[in-house]
């Protein structure tokens, strides 16, 4: 059972940014490049917001307060937030934008990254639910702002 953790912890997410990217390049090409204009701006303000939040909250990885070795190594650093969660939470809300359908399975696979994280011991619950907060509210704000600008993404 470690095992699956492991993979899920240090490389679920590279599913997610791929089924999302697979799904972007099936689209007209006129779809990708609006998917593009939002995507972007989407994915660097939920960035841009993560690591503000860092230098805001501070909250010491669970294997440095806890005294152990986690399955997977890390440095003892800030563990809030979760970058492979918030990378994952972004991608899984943008791609409930364009489409219910992969939203749902993006999500799943972002509940498995997040699951993962907390089980290897290197992040708390706190760090990947402020993940999951952080990029649908960034994604969110920009949805509204691109639908404000253009009108419509569909």
């Amino acid at each position: 059972m470690d095992s699956f953790f492991i993979f899920a912890a240090k490389y679920l997410y590279l599913a997610v940014l791929g089924l999302l990217g697979l799904y972007v390049l099936m689209q007209p090409r006129d779809s990708q490049k609006r998917m593009a204009i939002f995507a972007v701006p989407a994915g660097l303000l939920a960035l841009a917001l993560g690591m503000l939040a860092g230098r805001f909250y501070f909250d010491p990885r669970p294997f440095v307060v806890g005294h152990f070795m986690p399955l997977v190594p890390h440095a003892p650093d800030n563990g809030f937030p979760s970058d492979h969660e918030l990378l994952v939470s972004a991608a899984a809300m943008i791609g409930t934008v364009w489409n219910r359908r992969l939203g749902i399975a993006l999500w799943a696979l972002a509940l498995v990254v997040a699951v993962a994280r907390v089980y290897v011991g290197v992040h708390h619950l706190v760090d990947v639910a402020g993940s999951f907060v952080i990029s649908s509210a960034a994604v969110l704000a920009a949805y509204a702002a691109f639908r404000h600008w253009h009108n419509e993404i569909r």
